[in-house]
């Protein structure tokens, strides 16, 4: 079983629900939510590019949110 250095942003605080991310050894980068740390995607670059790009441009509504 591969282990992974999953990180998590200095954002996040003492935080229990945050983006943990991680690269692995062919530098595929992988995401997980710390929630559900089974379930992990792993994007193509310019699939999360277009998420970070989204994000940076405030382009999520925030309806439903805590």
């Amino acid at each position: 079983m591969t282990t992974h250095n999953w990180q998590k942003s200095s954002y996040s605080g003492d935080a229990s629900n945050c983006l943990n991310i991680a690269a692995t050894d062919d530098s595929t980068l992988l995401l997980r939510e710390s929630d559900n740390p089974t379930s992990i995607l792993s994007p193509s670059a310019a699939k999360l590019g277009a998420l970070i790009s989204a994000v940076k441009g405030n382009r999520f509504s925030r309806e439903g949110c805590p």
